[in-house]
């Protein structure tokens, strides 16, 4: 499942013509690439033809692309395609024991099962090749689910893919679970117009493709057209040729290799990328402040931001089209475009000089650390074996590194050296000015970490039209979520911008403000020209009443019914289902609103979260038991969850069960005493049951933290109880915390004379 599993990933002719077109012998190329009539999946889709059909005439191509990985994507299981050891041999991780055997020419797995118990799996197809290959089994209802045990095609030996404590039997994480799930989470990306062809009556599957593994029409589109033309063009020497095929372009890269949402199904190359994904913009959980490759988001998000995709560069210029390997070896990659002199085609940047020499490199000649893409493509391992570079081209920083935590390709070779060595090195080399080098890592550092000086330097990014588009999304994003004046005027700038990426990023940053903001901000872009952005502006005004929509009101209708498809093509998606259940509740559509979060729970049982969603839908339509009620059965699933013991607390608090409430919040607290939340909720309600005393004793304890609403509430109880030299002593506390208060500052000489006066 590699490149899918977190991402969420993309995306006949009669055997008769075929026999037409084909050479009267059949090519090494055609049979490496063919298709097994074995698989029941394969279905030849309207407006496709069995991928043999390109061999017959693209020889060469076919032999180039039977050697890349993409064309070994997937495949049945078989002596020829399975690289693992299935000779009975086992691996054990936490406790299960998994075993690997081969019988009549079949390969089978015993593992642990949904129900907790040992059971054996047929192994259908493999999934991936290298540096790591899945397996994937059918347990029922056409669900296919990968292994979470892999073969390490190097070390040639099993793993588990894991890095925690092991998933729960059945539930979302386990390999018997949704996110494993084949036709949900990886379908998009490894076969030739898969279909997922979700059952939603049943919530099971009747999935097809046209072949397979990944082929011809993966990237080149539907065939059918193109065979006919040439059908007609032999019989026919007067009529010219046409291919009837879309230019391949980087979107066809991208359909895959991007961290994106899917919001309708169908893409094909030509068409617009973002009318078909909403990308994922540059979230702290994904990347590093400074832009850098974090979580699993694959290429797209990092080149964006490069200076290469904004001069044109684009993926076919450094990879080869068929066998996706590199045009050419080491630094004469780079060197295709970073030459002595500018070339024509770079208009707007100049990517001209001496960089492969040591004069640059500062290594020498042909050495590890003068390679190019070792200094700007540092690789970091996903899925545990897998090292992917990193495609923003970034120049090392480890000053950076030292404040921010930032990686650097400096220290990531010079494993035995630090970021302050690396940056006095890079002192020697330049001076100190390349420490001045303009960074989004402040900006975006800053505004993680609630600190209001980002503030600025975030409005900055917006409107620097020199910056990438995805960081200025981005950036608007995180402007929204710092709290800054003006904000709702800079999110309506954004949405005016010529780039998509900045609109995309204004409309999910007006989820951020006000609703009574929303309509002014990004009203006009219900009526975008992008689908993405329709889809993210519709969510974020589902609450806008109809009638203030105006002349506008059409094309809000047209942007609910792509977010409508949107939520359809990810039917059997449980988290998709739940927040357009949100977006129904604040449509003021409850009864369908209701039956969407109950959805959900069908979709992921397992999944707490989806419980949470429909007990704070109850709490809001007042019905005060039922929340209690869903909150009880999430808790009777996953118990050590601190979130759901607080908010099955409220919920008590809600039913006057104080006395429960506060068992809860006391739950709460043990298992994340960090949280300072659920620790004032507690000494709160301690409060209110008449237990004012030990809930400052509670209190007392939990000051020395430093945190300041647990200190004012302290100085509170203390004040209640009329404990005046504790109340003082909480009271220092909290000016020391607060220094501008000037209300602490009074009360502190009032207590120093009220004490003093006894």
């Amino acid at each position: 499942m590699a490149a899918s599993v977190r991402s969420a990933a993309v995306r006949g002719i009669a055997v008769l013509l075929f026999l037409l077109l084909a050479p009267a012998g059949r090519s090494l190329a055609t049979d490496d690439i063919s298709t097994s009539g074995a698989d029941p999946r394969i279905a030849i889709h309207e407006g496709f033809v069995d991928e043999r059909t390109c061999a017959s005439c693209h020889a060469d191509q076919a032999a180039a692309f039977s050697n890349s990985h993409h064309a070994k994507a997937m495949a049945l299981a078989e002596d020829e395609t399975v690289r693992g050891d299935f000779n009975n041999s086992s691996v054990e991780h936490d406790g299960v024991v998994t075993t690997f055997t081969r019988r009549d020419g079949r390969f089978f797995v015993s593992t642990e099962g949904a129900d907790g118990g040992h059971a054996e799996f047929e192994v259908k197809y493999t999934f991936a090749y290298n540096p790591l290959q899945q397996y994937l089994v059918d347990i029922g209802g056409g669900r296919l689910q990968a292994l979470d045990i892999a073969w390490d095609t190097a070390r040639r030996q099993w793993f588990w893919l894991g890095d925690s404590t092991p998933a729960k039997p059945g539930s979302t994480y386990h390999w018997t679970g949704p996110f494993y799930r084949w036709n949900r989470t990886c379908i998009d990306c490894h076969s030739t117009d898969p279909q997922a062809n979700f059952q939603p009556q049943t919530n099971e599957y009747k999935s097809t493709y046209v072949a397979t593994g990944i082929g011809c029409q993966s990237c080149h589109g539907p065939g059918a057209k193109h065979v006919a033309s040439a059908q007609s063009a032999n019989a026919s020497s007067s009529v010219k040729p046409d291919t009837a095929l879309p230019k391949v372009d980087a979107g066809i890269c991208f359909a895959c290799h991007a961290r994106r949402t899917r919001l309708l199904d169908g893409y094909q190359p030509g068409k617009p990328f973002l009318d078909y994904f909403s990308p994922a913009l540059l979230r702290q959980d994904l990347y590093f402040p400074d832009g850098q490759i974090l979580d699993e988001v694959f290429e797209y998000g990092s080149f964006q931001q490069s200076k290469m995709a904004r001069a044109g560069v684009t993926c076919l210029d450094c990879h080869r089209p068929h066998d996706a390997g590199l045009k050419a070896e080491g630094n004469a990659l780079c060197t295709q475009c970073h030459t002595a002199t500018k070339q024509e085609r770079f208009v707007n940047q100049d990517p001209s000089g001496l960089f492969d020499t040591p004069a640059h490199t500062r290594h020498q000649a042909g050495s590890t650390g003068a390679q190019c893409a070792n200094c700007h493509m540092p690789e970091r391992a996903y899925m545990k074996v897998d090292p992917r570079r990193d495609h923003s081209f970034v120049i090392p920083r480890p000053d950076l590194s030292a404040t921010l935590g930032t990686p650097n390709a400096c220290t990531t070779c010079h494993l035995d050296r630090t970021n302050d060595w690396a940056a006095e090195t890079m002192d020697g080399w330049y001076g100190t000015q390349w420490r001045k080098r303009p960074s989004i890592a402040h900006a975006f550092a800053g505004a993680a970490n609630g600190d209001q000086t980002a503030v600025e330097a975030l409005r900055a990014i917006v409107s620097d039209r020199g910056q990438a588009g995805i960081v200025r999304g981005s950036a608007i994003v995180a402007l929204s979520g710092t709290g800054g004046t003006d904000v709702t005027a800079a999110i309506r700038t954004a949405a005016a911008d010529v780039d998509p990426l900045v609109r995309l990023g204004a409309a999910e940053a007006a989820g951020n403000i006000g609703p009574e903001q929303r309509l002014e901000a990004i009203g006009n872009l219900v009526g975008d020209a992008t689908r993405a952005v329709r889809v993210a502006a519709a969510n974020a005004l589902a609450g806008t009443p109809p009638d203030l929509f105006g002349n506008r009101r059409a094309h809000f209708e047209a942007a609910v019914a792509d977010l409508r498809a949107y939520v359809e093509t990810n039917g059997d998606v449980a988290e998709t289902q739940s927040n357009y259940g949100f977006f129904l509740f604040a449509r003021q559509h409850t009864a369908e609103a209701e039956a969407t979060f109950r959805r959900a729970i069908s979709l992921d049982p397992t999944l707490e979260a989806m419980r949470i969603n429909l007990a704070e839908f109850y709490r809001a339509t007042g019905r005060n038991d039922r929340s209690e009620q869903t909150y009880a059965e999430a808790i009777g699933m996953a118990p050590e969850r601190a979130d759901l013991r607080y908010g099955h607390a409220l919920s008590l608090v809600r039913k006057q069960a104080l006395t429960e409430a506060i068992t809860e919040l006391e739950e709460a607290v043990r298992l994340d005493p960090q949280s300072s939340r659920y620790k004032t909720t507690f000494a709160v309600a301690l409060d209110s049951a008449g237990r004012t005393e030990e809930a400052l004793g509670r209190l007392d304890v939990w000051a020395a933290g430093g945190d300041a609403d647990i200190v004012g509430l302290a100085l509170q109880f203390s004040l209640k109880l009329r404990r005046l030299p504790e109340a003082l002593k909480h009271a220092e506390d909290l000016a020391r915390l607060r220094p501008r208060d000037q209300q602490i500052s009074d009360l502190i000489g009032q207590l120093k004379q009220a004490i003093n006066g006894k």
